[in-house]
């Protein structure tokens, strides 16, 4: 999902269930899982001086422990009034010099995350990818900016959002994640109040 406001963009993943969550098996739930916590622990590193390239391993670490893979095709990536740009954001343990974050950058951090091999197809649109095994993959992502004592989610959740399992049993984050800053931390503070309240 992405928007296009007063000439800039926005990019932004979410993961849902057909069917709701009982529709999932014990292997989906922890797919997902798994890539919601590893991104959440790839969100909370970012912060002024600390190097791009260190996400990946962040990332990498988590999936590989968890019996899943990353796929390396695809990356995170700067944002702004281009849709894609620098720095390039690797999801996979890395030595690039995509240099070090600073306040006023935005980007995304997308993981994708497959319960087989990380290889995929391109479908004929030029914009569907599928593993190639034909396993199931997950993804989430926000667009995020980097401000003075931390990290802030553009896109992140509002108070009509349903919050899901990934977000009530993650052991890395309990309910809507929205920031790092001081400002992020204290609107989510009111909003998991509110939703976690009625959930």
């Amino acid at each position: 999902i992405t928007c296009y406001l007063n000439g800039y963009h926005g990019d932004c993943s979410e993961m849902f269930i057909v069917g709701g969550e009982d529709a999932a098996d014990h292997r989906a739930k922890r797919l997902i899982q798994t890539t919601y916590d590893c991104w959440v622990k790839s969100l909370n590193f970012v912060k002024p001086g600390n190097d791009y390239k260190d996400i990946g391993a962040i990332i990498e670490d988590h999936v590989v422990e968890n019996g899943f893979t990353t796929v390396k095709s695809f990356c995170g990536h700067g944002v702004g009034s281009v849709f894609h740009a620098n720095p390039n954001i690797l999801h996979y343990r890395n030595s690039e010099p995509a240099g070090k974050m600073q306040p006023g950058h935005t980007f995304t951090i997308e993981p994708m995350i497959c319960e087989g091999a990380a290889s995929y197809l391109m479908w004929p649109d030029d914009w569907t990818a599928t593993t190639k095994d034909g396993g199931r993959s997950a993804q989430f992502e926000h667009t995020l900016l980097i401000t003075k004592d931390g990290v802030e989610a553009l896109t992140g959740k509002i108070e009509t959002s349903p919050v899901q399992f990934w977000e009530r049993e993650s052991k890395v984050h309990n309910g809507v994640w929205l920031g790092t800053s001081g400002a992020a931390k204290e609107r989510e503070e009111k909003l998991n109040a509110s939703l976690l309240g009625s959930s």
